[in-house]
């Protein structure tokens, strides 16, 4: 499977016990709505398929996980940090109405005071919010998405209008 028929949920943060469990941390917005048979998880641009054997879903978006052939703490280490897939296949429905940050992912970000200022090539969430990263003159500037920054949507364009605070891309371009 290649990287663009599947979408990112997550990533293996740590090994649990001795018996190969590791625990996933989920940066898709519903975890509860995956089907976590098999996933995939990205080896140098390589999809490997790890078939889930059981799965506890935990209150802090994680769950610990067993794989089949994993079964023991020095078959999971390879798997620390690794980024995990779903074919795109797998992906939950959602209603046309609904909106997440995530489908900002390829977006034209144009700036009130600056202009254009590039697509938008990764939307990661953390504990307090979103943050949207773009390749602006040839650095990677990272602001949040937030209802103070957004101006406007504009889901027919692909085009996303924000106002960011003075200073932020000038701390960025600064040598």
């Amino acid at each position: 499977m290649k990287i663009e028929e599947a979408f990112y949920i997550g990533y293996i943060t740590k090994t649990k016990g001795l018996k190969g469990e590791v625990q996933l941390f989920f940066e898709y917005d519903e975890p509860d709505l995956l089907e976590l048979d098999v996933v995939f998880a990205d080896f140098n641009g390589k999809l490997v398929p790890y078939f889930v054997s059981t799965y506890k879903m935990q209150v802090n978006n994680t769950a610990n996980v067993y794989f089949d052939d994993v079964d023991h703490i020095d078959k999971a280490q390879p798997l620390l940090k690794k980024k995990i897939y779903l074919p795109l296949t797998k992906m939950p429905d959602r209603s046309n109405d609904e909106f997440h940050y995530n489908d900002l992912k390829g977006y034209l970000v144009s700036d009130e005071n600056h202009g254009e200022l590039g697509q938008i090539t990764e939307v990661n969430e953390y504990p307090q919010q979103f943050v949207a990263t773009v390749i602006y003159q040839e650095k990677e500037i990272m602001f949040p998405l937030n209802d103070d920054m957004i101006v406007e949507i504009d889901e027919e364009e692909s085009i996303l209008r924000v106002h960011l605070p003075d200073g932020l891309l000038d701390i960025y371009l600064e040598n």
